[in-house]
This record gives structure tokens, C-alpha cells and sequence, in this order.
């Protein structure tokens, strides 16, 4: 049992030292963030054309989109539009009677033909980023949206390949998904803390190489280049090279001073 008691405890130190870098460092990826978004969204006026555009992009980050799947899905909300006119009305259309919260917005989007946990945590994180505050102000589709993620709401992190290669070079001997590393982010983190570990997919996906389990974790400046939004300002990739082996150390190294920057 005490083996287990430390084993837990280096782990949480090891996350801890993950998390003061990710709070220390958020301008990096959210200005990558913001350009996304604002080509996504900046190109439309009107709400449903920009909720129609959010849809598809988010689905289509899927490595294998299940087409038929999504045609089943989209049919039902183009049969009625009202439903993308606020997020009550949306979340009332795919997760009838529950409250307005973005728990309720990502299981909706779960069952939903074609999505699934990690595109639906990737909804529901991209409507929390378009109306919290910190983004340009012409990206808010919805009047109705909590500017902010209260204790008693779930957010979700959404788990791809990129995110298990990471816990799996954290701890080896479980076998991570969607659900155990949520879960094990839940046990530290709270509300708009879970938000922040958002961006370990950015510093995660240029600092590594390879596919599966054959990923050499090293600076990988192809993949940084290949973001389209990436700032491809040489003194910029500089910048996040440094960083990026910065971070690559808090994964290494068990004996980093942790920081806690929790509230």
C-alpha cells in the first residue's frame, strides 16, 4: 500500500511540473489558437453559419472521419436551424431537458452519429475558448455561454494519440485513454484548471516523432511548421524550440522543484 501511496505521489509531482509549465506558458498556443479560430469563425456573419463552420472543422480533426455517420448528424440540424441559434437551444437538440453547462454540451455531442469523446471534448472546449474572455471578441457565436467553468461543471480534455504518448512516457505501466486520463486530471484539477492541460497537445505534437508506440519525444520542427497557424517567424521558432525543450525536460526529469500555481 505505501508503494502505491508513493507511486501516486511521484506521479502527481510529475503532473504538477507539467501543469506549471502549461500555466507559465500559455501565449504560445493560444495565438496559435486565435488564428484558428479566427478562420474559422471571422469568415461569416450569421450564428448558424458560424456554428456550421465550428462543426465541420472540429469533426474533420478526426484521423478517419466516419462520413456516412456525420451526414446522419448534419441532416438533423440542418432540418432544424434554430437549433445552432444558442447553446440552450443546441444542447435542448442533442441532450433534450439537461442543464446549460458544457458537461451537458459535450455528452450531447458524444452520442451524436460520427463524433465521440475526443472530437465532443473538442467542441465543447472550442465554445468555452470562442466566448471566455480571452479571445477576440468578434469570435462569440452565442449570447448564452458561461464565460467561465464552475467547480461543479465537467470539462474534458480531448484525448487523442498525441496526449496517451505523453502519459504513457509519464507512467508505462497503465494503459491510458479518453477516460483514465481525464479521470486522473480530475483527481488534482478543477473547472477552468482542467482548460489550461488543453494546451499539452500543442507542446506535446512538436516534440515528437514517429507514430504509435515508436515515438522518439526530441523537438520536432517539421511538425511545428506543418501547423498552418503556426508564427513561422524564425526569432518566433526559436522562441518555442527553447520552450519545447524546456517541457521535454518537466517529462524527464523526476527532480524538478514543483510549483504549484493551483488556486
Amino acid at each position: 500500500m505505501l508503494k502505491r501511496h508513493q507511486h501516486i505521489d511521484k506521479m502527481n509531482d510529475k503532473l504538477e511540473n507539467i501543469f506549471s509549465f502549461l500555466t507559465a506558458n500559455r501565449q504560445f498556443n493560444h495565438s496559435l489558437q486565435e488564428r484558428f479560430y479566427l478562420s474559422v469563425i471571422s469568415p461569416y456573419s450569421d450564428t448558424t453559419e458560424k456554428v456550421v463552420s465550428l462543426l465541420y472543422h472540429i469533426a474533420n480533426s478526426q484521423s478517419q472521419p466516419k462520413i456516412d455517420s456525420l451526414a446522419s448528424f448534419y441532416k438533423s440540424i440542418f432540418q432544424d436551424t434554430q437549433c445552432m441559434t444558442s447553446m440552450q437551444k443546441f444542447i435542448e437538440k442533442i441532450n433534450p431537458n439537461k442543464q446549460l453547462n458544457f458537461d451537458s454540451l459535450y455528452n450531447g455531442m458524444k452520442n451524436q452519429d460520427g463524433w465521440g469523446k475526443k472530437t465532443a471534448a473538442l467542441f465543447s472546449k472550442s465554445i468555452f475558448h470562442l466566448h471566455n474572455g480571452h479571445y477576440s471578441e468578434n469570435l462569440k457565436i452565442w449570447g448564452d455561454v458561461p464565460a467561465t467553468i464552475s467547480e461543479n461543471d465537467n470539462f474534458y480534455l480531448p484525448v487523442d494519440a498525441v496526449i496517451i504518448a505523453i502519459f504513457k512516457k509519464l507512467d508505462s505501466s497503465i494503459s491510458w485513454d479518453f477516460d483514465k486520463i481525464n479521470k486522473t486530471l480530475k483527481s488534482i484539477y478543477k473547472g477552468e484548471q482542467i482548460e489550461i492541460w488543453d494546451d499539452l497537445w500543442f507542446w506535446g505534437f512538436i516534440t515528437q516523432n514517429g507514430s504509435g508506440d515508436n515515438r522518439a519525444f526530441e523537438w520536432n520542427e517539421n511538425k511545428y511548421l506543418a501547423l498552418k497557424e503556426s508564427d513561422k517567424n524564425p526569432k518566433s521558432i526559436l522562441k518555442i524550440k527553447v520552450k519545447a525543450e524546456v517541457f521535454l525536460k518537466t517529462l524527464t526529469n523526476d527532480n524538478l522543484q514543483t510549483r504549484s500555481t493551483k488556486a
